[in-house]
């Protein structure tokens, strides 16, 4: 069957969502238009075909026992020089995310991170530093909040595009296997926008 490149994430609604991914184009990420912003609970990660329904079912039972929690946008930060990597600091919903990729990390894909978890929204990754400057100031007064109300599974197309599997509602039905539909989160509530 192969292999299949897989991430596991929350979506950040609209419109924060394009706004954003909008934002990070214009910096010069040519990545940006290729993966949906996002807040990151499995990265990345190479995963035999077989296991596909055995982490789908294992997505099912960690949504099933979540329930909605509040994030929270607000200011930027980097990984420099460790990472080159700009991003929106998540202000709230911190802890939730830390627990949630915990249990996603124990089903059948396992993966050892590279660094200490850290949720945020990548902004800018691996393009010059005057760009990486250019975001790290502008989003500075950036803030947006929303509910979370489940996650999402993602694959890596062979053009680098990553594209929503299935959506993970929290509160479902365990034995459910999500659903394939286009990402919808609730609740969004308020946000800032700067304009350079």
């Amino acid at each position: 069957m192969g292999t299949v490149t897989l991430g596991v994430s929350i979506a950040v609604p609209e419109p924060y969502g394009s706004q954003l991914q909008e934002r990070r184009a214009g910096f010069g990420d040519t990545a940006a238009h290729h993966i949906p912003t996002h807040v990151t609970l499995l990265p990345p990660t190479e995963v035999d075909a077989a296991l596909l329904p055995d982490f789908r079912r294992h997505l099912a039972e960690v949504a099933a026992g979540g329930r909605p929690f509040a994030m929270r946008l607000e200011g930027t930060g980097s990984f420099r020089p460790v990472s080159p990597v700009v991003y929106v600091k998540l202000a709230e919903g911190m802890r939730e995310c830390s627990e949630l990729q915990e249990l996603v990390r124990s089903g059948p894909v396992e993966r050892e991170l590279q660094f200490p978890y850290h949720p945020h929204v990548t902004v800018a990754h691996g393009i010059a530093d005057t760009a990486m400057d250019r975001a790290l100031v502008e989003l500075a007064d950036y803030t947006a909040s929303w509910l979370a109300s489940g996650f999402a599974l993602y694959e890596q197309g062979t053009d680098g595009q990553w594209r929503m599997l299935r959506e993970y509602p929290f509160g479902r039905d365990a034995t459910a296997s999500g659903r394939p539909v286009h990402p919808s989160p609730a609740g969004a509530a308020a946000a800032s926008f700067p304009r350079p």
